[in-house]
């Protein structure tokens, strides 16, 4: 049984949700973590949450998200504390990939959640991308846990994630052409390590360029296992430990 630890499973994506999770289900996928990334989808993937018992959520503000809605997601969070199918607050963090000029603004709506996951007690799901060293300089600041999603750094970063409380969630990136993850992970070893799909992207191969959904968190976890020697039911057994340290779930 495996646990896709990051996922956007919303209507947008997806024209029958049911029947989505009726493949997971299929596929030995037990629990699936999604996660929102604006107000709108903070109130979707709490109303699927009622309807799918593997579905647990996050609530969040992603940093390509209108900043405007912070409050409304604060909000949002503050009043669903007590959900228990609530197992943090993501998807946040950095993105200077595409634009720079807004970094201080995306620094304030991000230490502001960061201020409310240390005060709530909740784990973060972290999204960093071309914003390693700020990011680095920022986390050392909170006394959290949480994952570094769809991590694809160094061995270096890796470490200085690991040192401060992160597990680093891998996904269908580590199967691509030229992704050098793998090396990375050779070094660091698998016990820091949540598998996720970040569905619908970044399917892994064989299967990339198709919708990726939760089931293809077990094509990630095989990649793994026959890169490392390591069988798929020790990984698995390695991951769902992982998550529990995390999230509670």
């Amino acid at each position: 049984m495996l646990v896709d630890t990051h996922c956007h499973i919303y209507k947008e994506y997806y024209d029958n949700i049911d029947s989505i999770m009726e493949k997971i289900r299929n596929n030995n996928i037990n629990k699936v973590i999604n996660n929102a990334c604006d107000y709108k989808s903070s109130l979707e993937v709490i109303d699927l949450s009622e309807k799918y018992k593997e579905m647990y959520f996050t609530l969040g503000l992603h940093p390509e998200s209108d900043f405007n809605e912070l409050n409304s997601v604060i909000k949002l969070i503050r009043e669903n504390i007590n959900n228990k199918k609530l197992v943090g607050i993501g998807e946040i963090g950095l993105d200077y990939y595409y634009d720079k000029s807004n970094k201080d603004e995306q620094i304030r709506v991000f230490e502001e959640q960061l201020k409310l996951a240390e005060e709530l007690n909740l784990p973060v799901i972290i999204h960093s991308r071309d914003a390693t060293q700020d990011m680095l300089n920022i986390l050392k600041k909170y006394k959290l846990k949480g994952v570094i999603h769809s991590f694809n750094g160094s061995v270096e970063v890796a470490k200085e994630y690991i040192k401060l409380g992160y597990m680093l969630g891998i996904n269908g990136v580590i199967t691509f052409k030229n992704c050098k993850l793998i090396e990375v992970i050779k070094r660091i070893g698998v016990h820091n390590l949540v598998y996720e799909t970040d569905s619908p992207y970044l399917t892994p191969v064989p299967d990339r360029g198709k919708r990726n959904d939760s089931s293809y968190v077990k094509d990630v976890v095989l990649f793994i296992s026959t890169n490392m020697g390591i069988d798929v039911e020790s990984l698995a057994s390695i991951s769902n430990k992982n998550v529990k340290q995390i999230f509670d779930i």
